[in-house]
């Protein structure tokens, strides 16, 4: 099985904290869907014929696109590919996007999970952010994706935003929980550099939230879904029974999958590449029949680091019997060998051949990935 990314760059606005690549030139959108079709055609044997699991429409803004230009892709990709016909097909939507004639049009295509970008019940918190939509219009947009027949509907939330207290990342997670949605993905607040958040920060016009905050945070977060009935599946995500993303967890499970559109990153099992993250650059070269992108090919090594990364992370842990059999025995002994402080600490723990995080160890987890690490001398 493997899975297809379809990057939309296209904002209305962009939101100050964020630094993924994304454009506000909605007059290219057309010309973009077209040449976004043609790199489907040109890499259809990235995959080599596996079957198609998953499709996810990211962004930038999906919700930007019209009927037509979404219904060009997908009808792409089902003539191209081999598609499994209960595929997950999700979309990434802003809330005040989605008016009841748009969330209509996307049961009639074959989206089948909503992705809905709140990050924030607080309305002062939003505007703050520029984000585009209210609270209200967030709940309401939700309501409306559910009778419309949606019955997999994902929420972004934020926590570590500026000026936050306690009482209003409660009052977030207790209003996300009411509304009852199948997924959960909950992100602290990164201040990347360069972004418009970065210079206000550096302007002491906003600052931080303290480190012990966002501790107890982070702890409110699973505390809170837990006793909601929500599995902590991967650090940030957090779901129903079976309702885990098919397409995430399949980066962090190591399948395969071709990402299109700039910036969008691919992985066929042995390499990894990734487009330009330029629109420009993209279609310039789309146009003349050439990808422009960057591409590295895979060592046993990098491809252990890899696989310590991305299992580590998820509830389901890493399989040493797999680590032994794909990596050998040095890799294997030196994985137990970094791993040894961190379980004697009750930071990781084995369990029926399995190296997993335990509630503690996932607040410093990037550390001990870290630890795990093949490192060359």
């Amino acid at each position: 099985m493997a899975g297809i990314y379809i990057h939309i760059p296209f904002c209305k606005n962009k939101c100050i904290y964020c630094d993924f690549y994304s454009t506000t030139r909605h007059e290219k959108q057309q010309v973009y869907v077209d040449a976004l079709c043609k790199e489907l055609e040109m890499r259809k044997n990235y995959l080599d014929g596996d079957e198609i699991e998953t499709i996810y429409f990211g962004g930038g803004t999906p919700s930007q696109l019209n009927e037509n230009q979404l219904s060009k892709i997908l009808s792409l990709i089902y003539k191209v590919y081999q598609v499994k016909n209960d595929a997950e097909i999700t979309i990434e939507c802003n809330p005040d996007d989605l008016k009841t004639e748009y969330i209509t049009m996307l049961r009639r295509l074959s989206f089948n999970r909503i992705s809905m970008g709140i990050q924030t019940f607080n309305e002062d918190t939003l505007k703050v952010l520029h984000r585009r939509h209210s609270a209200v219009e967030a709940m309401n947009a939700y309501q409306a994706c559910r009778h419309a027949g949606f019955q997999n509907i994902s929420i972004d939330l934020m926590y570590g935003l500026p000026h936050e207290t306690i009482e209003q990342w409660l009052s977030d997670l207790q209003q996300a929980v009411a509304l009852k949605p199948e997924h959960i993905s909950a992100y602290h607040l990164i201040y990347e550099k360069g972004t418009p958040l970065y210079k206000l920060l550096e302007q002491h016009k906003i600052q931080e939230v303290d480190e012990n905050i966002s501790l107890k945070f982070f702890n409110m977060l699973m505390d809170e879904l837990k006793a909601a009935g929500y599995i902590h599946y991967e650090i940030s995500n957090f779901c129903l029974p079976n309702y885990h993303s098919k397409h995430n967890s399949g980066y962090w499970t190591g399948k395969k999958y071709l990402g299109c559109g700039p910036s969008a990153h691919s992985f066929d099992g042995m390499s990894r590449q990734w487009n330009i993250s330029s629109l420009d650059a993209y279609l310039n070269g789309i146009k003349v029949g050439k990808l422009n992108f960057e591409k590295e090919e895979e060592n046993l090594y990098t491809r252990y680091n890899d696989f310590v990364i991305t299992s580590i992370r998820t509830c389901w842990g890493m399989n040493l019997l797999i680590l032994k059999e794909r990596f050998g025995d040095k890799l294997f002994n030196y994985c137990l060998k970094m791993a040894s402080p961190h379980i004697k600490q009750k930071l990781m723990t084995i369990q029926n051949n399995t190296l997993r995080l335990t509630r503690e160890g996932i607040f410093i987890s990037d550390g001990i990935m870290s630890d795990l690490l093949w490192v060359e001398e």
